[in-house]
């Protein structure tokens, strides 16, 4: 099975545990970091908290980040940083449950959505396979409702739309752009999914901008603020020599003298 359509109880057997559901903010007090480390993360972009986890978690070097091009529906937005809500949906045909089921469902997403620390960062998996997007989950009403409930944006594999209409400052980076919704409805939430190749858990710490986005592991938020902080002194050496117009000589000579920074 490709880990781009793993649905809910597929990631589930695959060993990807979905974190149990909140029923009080208390009950994900150990998920919460320093603020002061939540705003530093806020003024790095996405590749640059790459490169730190890699520093900070090197067993995360080669996953936990978005492999696939997102359209960021508002790049010139600051990155956003929050604890994952997750949820998965279809939208190419009718939901097969009754209507009162769906609802219900839906009024159970949005006590999820509204519980545990904050700010949160939805991420839906669009299990359309082979027609992800094909009705949107993402629109002026929904980004306003998720607006309200504390969420900073939304990361997708399906599609958005009413461009111009989303709630103001909420940022979407969506796999398509569409006009429809089609029969667009939840099919589970709180559980693992995978979106553009990036695997997440209900409460994981995501960080996402106009690049796409990665897991940041919470519980070496501060190390991954520090791992940046020194990639950037050294890199600042490398580029200052570059830009310099010293030659290859020089370069080298800036990229020994780099790997001494500290």
């Amino acid at each position: 099975m490709s880990t781009l359509t793993i649905s809910c109880e597929a990631a589930a057997g695959a060993g990807y545990k979905a974190a149990p559901l909140p029923e009080t903010g208390e009950e994900m007090d150990d998920r919460r970091i320093d603020a002061a480390d939540l705003e530093a993360l806020r003024a790095l972009d996405t590749p640059s908290v790459c490169n730190a986890v890699e520093i900070a978690a090197p067993e995360r070097r080669a996953w936990g980040f978005t492999t696939r091009t997102l359209h960021c529906v508002r790049p010139t937005l600051a990155p956003m940083v929050g604890f994952a809500r997750t949820a998965t949906i279809r939208a190419k045909r009718p939901p097969r449950a009754a209507p009162e089921a769906v609802r219900d469902k839906r009024f159970g997403y949005l006590d999820y959505l509204a519980a545990g620390p904050g700010p949160t960062v939805s991420v839906v998996q669009d299990l359309d396979d082979g027609e992800a997007g094909f009705g949107s989950f993402w629109g002026e009403v929904n980004s306003n409702v998720h607006k309200a409930l504390g969420c900073l944006g939304a990361v997708t594999n399906g599609s958005a739309r009413d461009l111009d209409m989303l709630a103001d400052g909420f940022q979407v980076l969506a796999g398509v752009v569409a006009p429809s919704h089609g029969f667009v409805h939840l099919a589970d939430y709180g559980c693992a999914v995978s979106v553009a190749g990036m695997l997440v858990e209900s409460g994981d710490l995501i960080h996402a901008d106009r690049h796409g986005a990665v897991v940041v592991p919470a519980d070496r938020a501060a190390a991954v603020v520090e791992a940046a902080a020194l990639i950037a002194r050294r890199e600042a050496v490398i580029v200052g020599a570059a830009r310099a117009g010293g030659g290859a000589e020089a370069i080298k000579r800036a990229m020994i003298e780099a790997a001494k920074v500290a």
